[in-house]
């Protein structure tokens, strides 16, 4: 059984507040008595929580239930005005933004042209974004718990990006969470594309209610990466950089990658191999529809891609799944959901996997449902997910906190 514990009181009590949260959100509606059998902790505990979150609009009563015997029973559910979060994504020609609400419903959008800009011209722009998607609809702004914004590369304490972006310039090791917040001032939460596609999935996607997954994050401007959730914990690594798969060599002394090794998974499955196969030029520039139409229209092309790329993403697949043992893998980001679909489609049959006996209630293998949207969507789930997520590493750092006091 795994336990945890040697927390102070309002450590656990934020924890809890969490887990209460999590049951509901991945369940559906809950009785107090159903969360208290369902999260361990006691009665009075989830009254007392149940409570609170009502009384901050997070949770709604719904209908009294009839039973059997005794009282009638009133489940909770989530609140979706209850808060409200905004998400940005920065391209070379857009800067975009959305308004969700606790749901993943999104309430509003803006999108303002831009030109391959440096973070000097991009703060302003996210910076009247998000003044701006607080006027296009109305709602109690006390309730918006923050911004978050989904970048592609590897990122430093603080949420410092440590490569540039897009390939524009200026980004590098710029400070663009303290940055916005000081022009917006509200909490802003930075994280990379992958691992926001994978909270998106799991708060309102395919992955929903699952504690184990990984998230194959196909970027419509190029490269390749992943997001995980290991039992329930969003999985990061030691620096941050966890999931940098684009970079595991697939095929020994093959195609020259720009990391500077030779047969990266990058280099035969990445949407930016797919454009080269296709004949699409700036893929990024074009309109999605337009993009589409031209996936659609060149089926050699397509062939050539699919071809390439089905046994090194099988190969990767398989070895994921023997490291991590995940309920499924998700294919999924803003690469053209035609790509994405075709490609889940050749790399079956899979390999056989370690317990091929085993009788499986999910898929292997499945498409991402936040489609073209990844990035926003799971940006705009980052300040929901760090508000309503159980945090155990919280609760663990007085442990180790202790545990290196005593080793010193």
């Amino acid at each position: 059984m795994k336990t945890i514990s040697g927390t102070n009181l309002e450590q656990a009590k934020s924890h809890n507040r969490r887990v209460v949260i999590e049951a509901i959100r991945t369940n559906g509606p809950l009785s107090r008595a159903a969360i208290a059998r369902m999260t361990a902790l006691t009665t009075q505990t989830v009254s007392n929580i149940v409570e609170e979150l009502a009384r901050s609009h997070l949770l709604i009563p719904m209908e009294a239930q009839k039973i059997a015997r005794g009282q009638p029973i009133i489940p909770y559910t989530i609140n979706p005005s209850g808060a409200y979060s905004i998400g940005l994504e920065l391209g070379r020609q857009r800067a975009a933004g959305v308004l969700t609400d606790l749901s993943g419903t999104v309430c509003a959008r803006i999108d303002r042209h831009v030109d391959r800009p440096g973070p000097t011209e991009a703060m302003p722009v996210f910076a009247a974004i998000v003044r701006d998607l607080q006027e296009a609809f109305s709602f109690d702004r006390d309730r918006l718990l923050g911004v978050g914004i989904a970048l592609p590369g590897r990122y430093a304490d603080g949420g410092v990006t440590s490569l540039s972006p897009l390939n524009l310039p200026g980004w590098q090791d710029f400070p663009v969470a303290r940055e916005l917040e000081r022009l917006i001032n509200l909490p802003v939460l930075v994280e990379n594309d992958a691992t926001a596609g994978a909270i998106g999935e799991r708060l309102y996607g395919v992955a929903r209610g699952l504690g184990s997954f990984v998230y194959l994050f196909l970027a419509g401007d190029g490269g390749i990466g992943a997001g995980m959730f290991l039992d329930g914990h969003l999985y990061k690594g030691s620096r941050a950089n966890a999931g940098e798969i684009g970079h595991i060599i697939v095929e020994p002394h093959g195609r020259l990658c720009t990391c500077g090794k030779r047969g990266c998974l990058d280099r035969y499955v990445s949407p930016s191999v797919a454009y080269e196969c296709l004949g699409i030029a700036d893929a990024q520039e074009l309109d999605p529809d337009d993009l589409d139409a031209m996936i659609a229209a060149n089926s050699h092309g397509l062939e050539t891609w699919l071809e390439q790329a089905a046994q090194p993403l099988r190969q990767t697949i398989d070895f994921l799944e023997l490291a991590f043992d995940p309920q499924t893998i998700v294919l999924g980001g803003s690469a053209p959901t035609s790509l994405l679909t075709q490609l889940a489609a050749r790399v079956e049959p899979l390999h056989i996997p370690v317990n091929p006996m085993e009788e499986r209630k999910i898929p292997r293998l499945m498409v991402g449902a936040t489609g073209k949207d990844t990035a926003i969507l799971g940006a705009a789930a980052l300040p929901i997910f760090s508000e309503t997520n159980p945090q155990f590493d919280v609760l663990q750092k007085p442990i180790i906190h202790r545990a290196a006091q005593q080793a010193g």
